[in-house]
């Protein structure tokens, strides 16, 4: 599917839209007491009435994701995309299952579209990262998850990538450099790196 055109949201007359809006708050409800199936048929109510409800185009995508039911959540994700071309977070969502998918030529894609929008989303910095590894193209990947640690400091994701990267590049001082960096706030992550790559932390000098 294009995920490219602009789709016109549709004008529901007075009496649909009092019904979506009641039906909106009836699967919040629902998914505060955790009844996710019968918020998912809610979901889909909704769309029969509305099938360009973004709220429940998204909903529906994540309560796929959740089940792993991949293909079915981006095919949620890319109605929503072309109902809100601007939005950061509908490419980010699109990206991250394909990357799921192993499709990561459109996940890159999906990626640098979110950020072309929101050149501060972090999490889309490490899914574009994380597909540049699948691409085997480390060098560029470092520059993502760089980018991520600047926006997320103390969040290990990254730096634990970057490490893991560095490795591949054979550059084990680097991979070092990093790891006594995540000592200091993920000492956890740290010695799970020690043991997966072979560095001791104190071969530092």
């Amino acid at each position: 599917m294009s995920v490219n055109a602009h789709v016109a949201p549709a004008k529901l007359d007075t009496s649909l839209r009092s019904k979506c809006l009641w039906l909106r708050f009836k699967a919040k409800v629902l998914l505060v007491f955790g009844l996710r199936t019968q918020a998912h048929a809610v979901f889909l109510e909704i769309l029969d009435i509305n099938p360009q409800d973004v709220l429940s185009l998204n909903s529906l995508g994540y309560n796929e994701l959740s089940n792993r039911r991949l293909v079915q959540a981006l095919g949620f994700f890319e109605r929503a995309l072309m109902l809100t071309p601007n939005n950061a977070n509908a490419h980010f969502n699109v990206g991250f299952v394909c990357e799921e998918l192993g499709r990561s030529q459109e996940a890159e894609h999906a990626f640098r579209a979110a950020l072309q929008i929101d050149e501060k989303m972090d999490r889309a910095w490490y899914g574009l990262g994380l597909v540049l590894v699948r691409q085997r193209r480390f060098e560029e990947s470092l520059v993502a998850f760089k980018r991520n640690t600047e926006l997320q400091s103390m969040s290990p994701y990254a730096w634990y990538q970057m490490a893991r990267v560095h490795m591949e590049l054979h550059q084990p001082e680097k991979a070092l450099e990093v790891m006594r960096h995540l000592k200091g706030f993920e000492p956890k992550v740290a010695a799970q790196l020690e043991r997966e790559t072979g560095l001791r932390l104190d071969s530092l000098v």
